[in-house]
């Protein structure tokens, strides 16, 4: 198989892989009385899961047809790329332990699909983002563009706590423990983070590509 045919395949299995995750779990909710659209939806790994999923399959049938990479579809792989290892990250970090809705008292969201969000796509996208090495080759500068798709979530998830005082994230409402300060200080952090990674990312991949290709 040739490099498009296997890159190209492989992106469109675990696009589908999440979009599928997500389906499994909307499906599951319905069932059980559960599901709320405009909760689950504001979620940051759904709605990063749904993104990622996007760009993994429609970049995926380009490379199946030999289509190549253009500048902007390598910056959306990357900050997909980067969202997907930040999910991971604050999930088993941060969310992994907490208690569940008291509206949910007695449910078990499925296993697979929830692993398959919160570990193995990350793990399995980075992998693939570092290993097409003939991909367009993106400036440094380009990693900033790694903020504007978490701030954006920010910005319409604090936008709509503070009309119905719903929050997706602990962390982020303002009136909790930390209160405005804290709320600030996780987004400051949660912000570098994204920043952060999207340049190491980004940097290992260069590695990798001089690497390879030596």
């Amino acid at each position: 198989m040739t490099y498009n045919a296997i890159f190209g395949l492989f992106r469109l299995i675990l696009g589908f892989a999440l979009l599928g995750s997500v389906t499994w779990q909307v499906t599951d909710r319905l069932l059980n009385n559960l599901f709320r659209p405009t909760e689950y939806f504001a979620y940051f790994s759904i709605v990063s899961a749904i993104f990622a999923g996007f760009v993994l399959v429609t970049t995926g049938a380009g490379l199946a047809v030999s289509m190549e990479d253009t500048k902007w579809v390598e910056i959306a792989r990357l900050s997909m790329t980067v969202a997907m290892i930040v999910v991971a990250v604050v999930y088993h970090l941060l969310l992994a332990g907490v208690a569940s809705d008291v509206r949910d008292v007695g449910y078990v969201w499925p296993v697979l699909p929830n692993e398959i969000i919160h570990t193995y796509a990350p793990v399995l996208m980075v992998l693939e983002y570092l290993a097409t090495v003939k991909s367009f080759k993106i400036r440094f500068r380009a990693a900033l563009w790694v903020a504007v798709f978490p701030l954006t979530w920010l910005v319409f998830s604090v936008i709509r706590g503070l009309g119905d005082n719903w929050w997706p994230y602990w962390f982020i409402n303002p009136n909790g423990e930390g209160g405005l300060g804290g709320m600030l200080t996780y987004i400051s952090a949660i912000t570098l983070f994204f920043l952060v990674l999207g340049f190491a990312v980004l940097a290992a991949k260069k590695g990798f590509r001089r690497l390879i290709t030596k």
